[in-house]
């Protein structure tokens, strides 16, 4: 059986800090991130896909986490195909739209490339620690199946080597039931592309498949965005306000162990970033798979 990691997409949401999971004292995000990683082994970091993220922050992050904790990073906006705000690229890399958000193809592929440069580079310090865990890409909704959609994750792939990489779909046209997923997951397969299995609500346009099936020996996902009805619409707090119940968690342990029988390492992330429900959830899907509780100090 693969080793399966559980943890929360993110330490630093607001909502959790205001939510009285932490400790009075624990005010800087230094021991914020000290007490989360008492808990968890794993974590999202997902401020990496609103800004660049910085080689020091991921020199204090090894820092201040014990040895074998892992963090999963988001792949920042402007790499899968999503609009970017302008203020977020250095200065000298924003083209003149006009526009508050761009797009890749806003700017010229030398820039591009910089972008991607300096995104892999600021997560050295975790590789090198052995604390990466792997870069999700997350793709947009408009992002569709297709040979040019093929050749650009395998474009990912090969930017993003030797960091492992998830690929989460958010058009559920890619998991489709019946020959259209038995394309994608192929397709995954033969390049060792990680599936990120995603929960959502199901009825809505947005929703995708929730398919637990591990594309790579090496790693499995699992993100839990919770199954709120706004989740096609809606601010992002509606979008993600859900309390997972006992039920709803126990559907995903067996699915979750089967992971595990396919691939070495499986990480289970909530997402359902609303009050204290994402490390609730996080905890009580420990305790379902039998996991060891964390209650140490870093």
């Amino acid at each position: 059986m693969g080793r399966i990691l559980v943890g929360t997409c993110s330490w630093t949401d607001p909502a959790l800090a205001e939510s009285g999971w932490y400790p009075p004292d624990a005010r800087s995000a230094e021991e914020r991130l000290r007490h989360y990683a008492a808990r968890f082994p794993l974590v999202e970091v997902d401020a990496t896909y609103y800004a660049l993220p910085s080689g020091r922050n991921s020199l204090l992050w090894v820092e201040r986490t014990p040895p074998g904790f892992v963090f999963d990073v988001k792949a920042f906006s402007l790499l899968t195909r999503h609009p970017t705000r302008a203020a977020a690229l250095p200065a000298a890399m924003r083209p003149h739209t006009g526009r508050p958000t761009v797009y890749a193809d806003d700017l010229p592929p030398g820039a591009v490339d910089e972008v991607w440069e300096r995104f892999l580079g600021a997560l050295r310090p975790l590789h090198e620690a052995g604390r990466l865990g792997s870069v999700l890409l997350q793709f947009p909704p408009w992002f569709r199946p297709g040979p040019q959609a093929r050749e650009y994750l395998l474009e990912c792939r090969r930017r993003c080597a030797p960091y492992r990489v998830g690929v989460e779909f958010r058009n559920g046209a890619w998991l489709e039931e019946g020959a259209r997923r038995e394309g994608t997951l192929d397709f995954l397969r033969s390049h060792g592309l990680p599936l990120v299995c995603a929960d959502t609500v199901q009825g809505q346009a947005a929703s995708v498949p929730p398919v637990a099936a591990a594309s790579s020996g090496r790693l499995s996902v699992v993100r839990f965005h919770g199954r709120s009805p706004a989740w096609s619409g809606g601010d992002r707090t509606e979008r993600f306000r859900h309390r997972y119940t006992e039920g709803e968690l126990a559907e995903w342990v067996p699915r979750i162990r089967s992971l595990a029988g396919d691939a070495a390492e499986v990480h289970v992330l909530f997402n359902n970033c609303c009050g204290d429900a994402a490390p609730s959830a996080a905890a009580r899907m420990s305790a379902l798979l039998g996991l060891a509780a964390r209650t140490g100090s870093a």
